[in-house]
């Protein structure tokens, strides 16, 4: 059945996205077919998966419907893990840095985990992780 899986989100812009995300420790696939002045393959874990980053006219286009508002709410939060609480620490320094938002300061969750949550420049939220089981 399904082989891959990848996620589509809009961007306002997205040379300042791709700008925002790379200088927080994430990468891009640019030798892929799907890198274009409009598009941007972000590639997630270990595993690769693929967050495309669609400027926003294209993605409404794409998806036939209109883009969610996050200043009005939550559309969907991603969570991400990290090696150490040193790295999460230092992201979160990163995102501050980069012009994102922390809606959520690096502390200790549920005795087990360290993290803290931010948005990026539109507004999507994200949650990094540190599990210590």
């Amino acid at each position: 059945m399904t082989k891959e899986l990848w996620i589509n989100l809009p961007v306002k812009n997205l040379k300042q996205s791709i700008e925002f995300f790379t200088a927080i420790g994430f990468s891009f696939k640019t030798d892929s077919p799907g890198y274009t002045d409009t598009m941007a393959p972000m590639i997630v874990g270990s595993k690769g998966i693929v967050v495309m980053l669609f400027q926003e006219d294209v993605f409404k286009n794409t998806c036939m419907n209109a883009v969610a508002d996050t200043a009005k709410g939550t559309e969907v939060l991603f969570s991400f893990d990290a090696e150490n609480r040193e790295e999460v620490d230092a992201t979160a320094t990163k995102v501050e840095a980069a012009g994102g938002t922390i809606f959520a300061q690096p502390a200790s969750v549920q005795g087990w985990m360290y993290g803290f949550a931010f948005a990026d420049l539109d507004g999507h939220r994200w949650n990094m992780l540190h599990m210590s089981m």
